[in-house]
């Protein structure tokens, strides 16, 4: 089989195209969004990964996102519709459903985002969804929840400089619970989506099986790392205060950092493995501990 993926440079896009070397001929496509696009795509599946991430730092202009997220995505489905691949693999977002949950998040839920990240992603999500589908193609949307894995930077990494540098953690205070997603686990599930065509169409929520509080994770890292931890109960409020001031400052600590680390949110995964029919391959523990232990390599 013949797979295009767009955004192969990502970190998920070169995770892929290592899984899926062995039994796919991979082609990576460098795409960006230019009006009146039209690409000519060959090959039998498109798994389309390009655009743009959730901008932690806020400078991002809104138009980043629609014309990445959501014009993008209508290029290259349209294009998909006129080509000769069968399969289309979107990978949306959580955020597409919901930037703050109270319950468990599943596919049922009615959108309603609240970024222009989450936007962007549910506009694409609606478009793929209101084109009619041709009897012999499969369209599949992907809405992981944060992923992570050897070489991937971002709030994991945060935290494991807190624990290797001794810094006592401020944010004991915050009682989360939230869910992660191994790189490998992704892979695995789009590779199954590749080659099972009893799989239904639809959207799919992935993440693995358990959740983690912010505190856990922190003492998980200093497992790893043979280090005792330090978690601090400081003032919630207090620590809000500082984050507001790191929205104006370009502190380390900003809000939209903040709720990162603290939100709760838990995704539910059950209607992927029932559609599967196979349990995740590495657990979630598993695949922090792969993550953090790469961390040594890349700090």
């Amino acid at each position: 089989m013949k797979t295009v993926i767009t955004g192969g440079s990502g970190f998920v896009g070169k995770n892929l195209r290592e899984y899926l070397k062995s039994s796919h001929e991979v082609e990576v496509k460098s795409i960006r969004f230019v009006p009146n696009q039209h690409f000519d795509f060959k090959g039998n599946a498109i798994i389309h990964l390009a655009g743009k991430a959730h901008d932690l730092k806020n400078v991002a202009k809104p138009s980043d996102y629609y014309e990445a997220n959501f014009e993008l995505t209508k290029q290259v489905f349209d294009s998909f519709l006129k080509s000769d691949a069968t399969v289309f693999i979107f990978l949306s977002s959580v955020k597409a459903a919901a930037d703050q949950i109270k319950e468990m998040l599943t596919e049922d839920v009615v959108p309603n985002p609240k970024t222009h990240y989450g936007i962007s992603k549910k506009q694409a999500e609606e478009y793929l969804l209101s084109k009619e589908l041709p009897a012999d193609k499969r369209l599949y949307i992907l809405r992981p929840c944060m992923i992570h894995g050897p070489g991937n930077k971002g709030n994991l990494n945060l935290l494991y400089n807190f624990v290797l540098k001794n810094i006592p953690w401020p944010l004991g205070a915050f009682d989360n619970l939230r869910s992660f997603l191994s790189v490998e686990n992704i892979c695995f599930v789009i590779n199954e989506l590749l080659e099972n065509k009893e799989i239904p169409n639809g959207i799919y929520h992935i993440a693995d099986d358990d959740s983690l509080s912010t505190n856990e994770l922190i003492q998980r890292i200093g497992m790893n790392l043979g280090k005792k931890t330090t978690i601090w109960k400081v003032s919630p409020w207090g620590i809000k205060t500082v984050a507001r001031i790191g929205d104006y400052l370009s502190l380390p600590l900003n809000s939209e950092r903040l709720n990162k680390l603290t939100e709760n949110y838990v995704v539910s995964n059950s209607k992927i493995k029932k559609a599967l029919k196979k349990e995740l391959p590495v657990t979630t523990q598993e695949g922090l501990d792969i993550t953090i232990k790469s961390f040594k390599k890349y700090n």
